[in-house]
């Protein structure tokens, strides 16, 4: 099911009152009359201006590099099955990167998939290392690349991967540019950043050019750029600006796997912090989809009926 941003607002927000942001002040509910609340949480929601995907996404960066993650440790055969499984569950946002080296199993699995029933991120390297490549491919060819990977003739949503300097939007204007281009000729849907930093995320905030941000937030500030009150108001504003706002770390990278309790609280705030619409998470396991799945609809569930 899709709704609006206006629909996905009212169920995120709407019971965060008593969340307050770093000036002490309350996150504020948007009126719930305007449209129904959807508690579904692998709901089609808007993600900026320019995208509708599923609320939750599987995300295969978890301790990533050089085109190997965890999934791909446990074996090819064990990351299609949790592909195949995602997609099967309603999960159907999936977060590749060219570092995490998804898109050949992501792709095999969704090739005899609708194209309109999942959406796709991947993310461009820049950095040195990472890669098995000393050098680096200018986005046009590299997002060319990921199409014959993924087996698709879009990308809906491409990232400029792990950004940390608050000068990014000049050393990375070439790549911006090439981007914005292959976002004219339909080969990607839409364009932003993944930060690493306050300042990034604060360069992110003032740049017209971003659609979307990849930030790292969760109630406890594990695994984050800084901690939540620094970090939510800038979010905010991205938010405010009609960006596109992707939450990774939610469950700190696995940090409160063995804490239910922790999980429960950091879903509470991210659904609650009225500046996230969608939510990553580096599922491993299938009881792991199953789990999250629950707890965000009894959440959805609690905030929809105190509307």
């Amino acid at each position: 099911m899709r709704v609006d941003r206006r629909g996905f607002l009212n169920e995120a927000v709407a019971g965060s009152a008593g969340v307050l942001l770093s000036g002490g002040m309350p996150a504020q509910p948007i009126c719930a009359a305007e449209a129904p609340v959807s508690r579904d949480p692998t709901a089609w929601v808007p993600l900026g201006r320019s995208l509708t995907v599923p609320r939750i996404g599987i995300g295969f960066g978890v301790k990533a590099y050089n085109r190997q993650s965890n999934l791909t440790r446990r074996g090819l055969d064990h990351a299609e099955r949790i592909v195949r499984y995602a997609y099967d569950c309603g999960i159907r946002l999936f977060d590749n990167a060219d570092l995490y080296g998804s898109h050949g199993y992501v792709g095999k699995v969704l090739r005899d998939k609708p194209r309109d029933s999942y959406a796709l991120v991947s993310k461009l390297w820049f950095h040195p290392g990472g890669l098995p490549e000393p050098e680096r491919q200018d986005a046009a060819d590299a997002v060319r690349r990921f199409l014959k990977e993924l087996g698709t003739d879009y990308i809906d949503l491409v990232q400029i991967h792990c950004m940390t300097s608050r000068d990014w939007t000049s050393t990375m204007r070439r790549q911006m540019d090439q981007l914005e281009e292959l976002k004219d000729k339909g080969l990607i849907r839409a364009h932003g950043v993944s930060c690493h930093s306050v300042a990034a995320l604060e360069a992110a905030a003032e740049s017209d050019w971003v659609d979307v941000v990849h930030s790292r937030f969760n109630h406890l500030g594990t695994k984050m750029d800084d901690k939540p009150e620094v970090v939510q108001p800038v979010l905010q504003r991205i938010h405010d600006a009609g960006k596109g706002v992707i939450a990774m770390k939610v469950v700190g990278e696995g940090a409160f796997s063995k804490d239910p309790e922790l999980r429960e609280k950091a879903l509470r705030f991210v659904i609650g912090s009225g500046c996230v619409d969608v939510m990553i998470a580096g599922f491993e396991l299938e009881s792991e989809m199953d789990e999250f799945k629950s707890r965000v609809a009894v959440v959805l569930e609690e905030q929809s009926a105190r509307v």
